[in-house]
Order: structure tokens, then C-alpha cells, then sequence
């Protein structure tokens, strides 16, 4: 099939390359003729493992290409699939739309034949009723827009295999919907013999279903971190608290790792999004639970500064400290939200020297955060270090020779912000071990 991609963002451009290397042709649209011109060379302006490659196999293979010509589009395929973001209003809880407008506006008064748009993007629900009608108001005569959502469910770190191997797939289709499913069906034709479950519903339940499963995932994420605040009062460990409630099939492990909470482009905004939309709908009281699972969320922050100040013997100012991390999760740049450099910056209004080291989010951080130090390895951010902060569980952090990092620091002191040390590890080899949620026992001298 011919298909393309409007938005060539994280989701955009993971998706477009994604429909090519299941055999499809593709075009990925964007109005940033400096995004196409990096992905039309093979490259890609975020990293995410793995999909450098896709896009490289099938701009070679002549599957794939970009542009930012609508009327190029238009001609080439007759089923559009919509990937441009959906930010935080600024000063306000509810999601920008502007993008996801524009595209339709720009697009359906171009159409000279009718056409499938299939939203991606994540959105308050209602939206893409809104959109039908807007299509309707503008299409030429004689041509026919279905609006069709299907929402994304990427994790960032597994895109690829998120992509290429969903765990399901959801297509919300206009009451008078005639070509949506049977395009949708075509297009994902090899994901359906491999028998991945595929779920066809109005569009209202589609939209919901993504902010549904990132307002509950983030529950999860801030209902163990409360519980992590009443284990540190009652001298409990969360750890294994939170292994003993994962052998419950109930409940299951999986984001129920304590810490220093969620970040990133999605879940944080989100959740505030579903809340916003929630009140518009008259159903505000039924989410009020996700003020709370914010609060929370926020919370770890702080409390993050000041397990810091107190590994630091009371006082942060003067302190030479090492964070280590500052994308919101290993195996991605993304610092939107992320709670890495959140803190990063808090330590530093409270008088802390922070040298930052992250193995991919360095670029980023260094835009949104220009005034902390960057350092280019680990053992440059923790030279002199009398606190080190292991604030994103990147496999390079797990790993560390506490014996080796010895020789560097000023202070054998660790923070673990995310519990992914092994504790004993470090105390054997000295290092005093700070940790989110318990109470990490003096190591016994030998």
C-alpha cells in the first residue's frame, strides 16, 4: 500500500519508518524542511535505538522518503496517517491542538479523492469527532474524509519493536465509517497474521484508551512512591515490598519500581490533559485521584534534594555533587520533564556545584539547562564528587566499578535515586549508600 505520515517527530518518524519496513511505500510530511532534510540523509534528530537503521534499509530500499509538500502527498497515497504532537498548553492543564488542526486544514481542501486520515496522536477525547466535522466543512465536493483513530502505544527505548510487534492494535472508526477498517486491516495485514489482537471501536473509546493506559500506568508509577514515603517513615524497605506485591498476578511488578518518578512528553502531560478534559466533559470528580498521583509524582523531587543535602551532611552549599542521568529514562534523549534534571537544577538554586553526565541527553540537556556543568564521562562528572547521583538507570550507571570510582571522588557517597545499585556492592567497597524508600544499613566492617 501507499500511505503517509504527517508530523515527523519521535512518533511520526518511527511510525513512517515502521509502515516501510512492512513492505508498504511511504512519504513522512513535516512543515520543518530541516527535519526532512536530516531524515531524507538517513538521520534522525532524537535517538532511539534501532530505528536509524530502519530508516536507513528502507530509504535505500526506495520505500521511504520525506517532504514538505502537502500537494506531494496528496497525489501519492489516499490513507494519512496524523503523528504531530500534542503539548501542554502554556499556563493551563489541557492539550494544544493546534497542530493536529493545522494538518487537516492544510490537507483536506487538497484532496481530489476521498481519503482515510488516521490519527496517531495522542488526544482529549471528543477530538476527532470535532475533526470529522471540520473535514466535512472543508472537503471539495465530491470528495469523502473518514477520520479514523488509532492510537500509539511506543515506549521510548523499544519503538521499533513497539511498532513492528504491538501488543494490540486499536482503530476507532466513524458510526458511518465504509473504508477505514478494511485500509487499516490492509496496512497492518502482517501484524495480523502473526495474530497480534486487533480492536475496532468508535473514535471516543480509541482516544481514551491511550490516556487511559498512561493515567494508569502513572498510578501505578506514584502509588509505590507513596508507599516508598511511608516505608522511609516506618523504616521498611520498598524494594522488597515491591517484589513481594509483583508475585501477586493481580497486581504484577512491572512499574512498581520506587524512585524518583515519571517524566518525559507523555505521561505528565497526559494525565493533566485527561484531568483538563475530564471538567470539560462534567466528569471532574472522577479523576480527581490524578491531582494526587501528580502531587506525588512532584513530590520525589524535592524529597530527592533533600536525601542530597542530608548525604551531604546537612548542607548542599559549597558541595561538589555528580548527577548521573538527565534523560527521563535510559536509552532515550528526551529531557522533557525529566526529573533528573529537575533536580539537577534544584541542587544547584541550592548552592551546589552539579556537574552532569547523561550517555545520550547531553545536547538536550544542555538547551534546556545552560547554566549547569556538563561533564563528558562519568569519571569527569564525579571528579572531586562529595555526593554521587545516579538519577537515570542507564545500564552504564548500574554497572560502575565502585572500587575504580573510588580513586575519583572526594567522598565515597552514593544517592541512588532510581534502587538499581547493588547496594552491597558499593558498601564492600566503602561507598556510604543513600537510597529512595529505605534505609540502607551502615556496611559491617570486616
Amino acid at each position: 500500500m501507499r500511505c503517509t505520515v504527517f508530523g515527523t517527530g519521535y512518533l511520526g518518524a518511527t511510525h513512517a519508518a515502521g509502515m516501510a519496513q512492512l513492505g508498504h511505500e511511504v512519504i513522512g510530511v513535516d512543515v520543518d524542511p530541516g527535519k526532512i532534510a536530516k531524515l531524507s540523509s538517513g538521520d534522525i534528530p532524537f535517538y532511539e535505538p534501532g530505528l536509524r537503521k530502519v530508516l536507513r534499509d528502507n530509504l535505500e530500499a526506495g520505500r521511504l522518503r520525506f517532504t514538505t509538500d502537502y500537494e506531494e502527498a496528496v497525489d501519492f497515497a489516499d490513507v494519512h496517517f496524523l503523528g504531530v504532537g500534542t503539548p501542554q498548553k502554556k499556563g493551563e492543564y489541557g492539550a494544544d491542538l493546534c497542530h493536529v488542526n493545522a494538518v487537516i486544514d492544510d490537507l483536506v481542501p487538497r484532496l481530489r479523492r476521498s481519503a482515510v486520515i488516521v490519527g496517531k496522536s495522542t488526544v482529549p477525547v471528543g477530538t476527532a469527532a470535532d475533526l470529522v466535522a471540520r473535514a466535512r466543512a472543508i472537503a471539495p465536493d465530491g470528495v469523502d474524509v473518514e477520520i479514523a483513530w488509532n492510537p500509539e502505544f511506543l515506549r521510548e527505548g523499544f519503538a521499533v519493536h513497539d511498532t513492528l510487534h504491538p501488543d494490540r492494535i486499536v482503530l476507532g472508526v466513524q458510526r458511518d465509517s465504509v473504508r477505514a477498517e478494511a485500509a487499516i486491516r490492509e496496512m497492518y495485514a502482517p501484524l495480523l497474521a502473526d495474530e497480534v489482537p486487533f480492536l475496532v471501536t468508535d473514535l471516543q473509546t480509541a482516544e481514551l484508551v491511550k490516556v487511559s493506559a498512561n493515567a494508569f500506568l502513572a498510578t501505578k508509577i506514584s502509588f509505590i512512591n507513596a508507599i516508598s514515603e511511608v516505608c522511609e517513615a516506618a523504616d521498611a524497605d520498598v524494594t522488597l515490598l515491591a517484589d513481594a506485591l509483583g508475585y501477586d498476578p493481580r497486581i504484577g511488578r512491572r512499574f512498581l519500581n520506587a524512585g524518583l518518578g515519571f517524566g518525559g512528553g507523555c505521561l505528565p502531560k497526559d494525565i493533566r490533559a485527561f484531568m483538563a478534559r475530564a471538567g470539560e466533559l462534567g466528569a471532574n470528580h472522577a479523576l480527581t485521584f490524578l491531582r494526587e498521583v501528580d502531587s506525588i509524582n512532584m513530590r520525589r523531587r524535592v524529597r530527592m534534594v533533600e536525601l542530597a543535602t542530608q548525604a551531604c551532611g546537612g548542607s548542599l552549599l559549597g558541595a561538589n555533587v555528580a548527577v548521573l542521568g538527565a534523560a527521563f529514562k535510559p536509552e532515550s534523549d528526551d529531557v522533557r520533564d525529566s526529573p533528573a534534571l529537575n533536580v539537577a537544577g534544584l541542587l544547584q538554586l541550592n548552592g551546589a556545584g552539579v556537574n552532569v553526565y547523561d550517555p545520550k541527553a547531553m545536547e538536550n540537556s544542555q538547551r534546556m539547562f545552560p547554566t549547569l556543568n556538563y561533564s563528558t564521562s562519568v569519571v569527569e562528572a564525579c571528579e572531586r564528587a562529595d555526593a554521587v547521583l545516579v538519577l537515570t538507570e542507564w545500564q552504564e550507571f548500574v554497572d560502575l566499578d565502585p572500587h575504580r570510582l573510588a580513586e575519583t571522588v572526594r567522598a565515597k557517597v552514593v544517592v541512588d535515586g532510581r534502587n538499581c545499585l547493588d547496594v552491597a556492592r558499593w558498601q564492600a567497597a566503602g561507598w556510604r549508600v543513600h537510597a529512595l524508600g529505605r534505609r540502607v544499613p551502615e556496611a559491617v566492617a570486616s
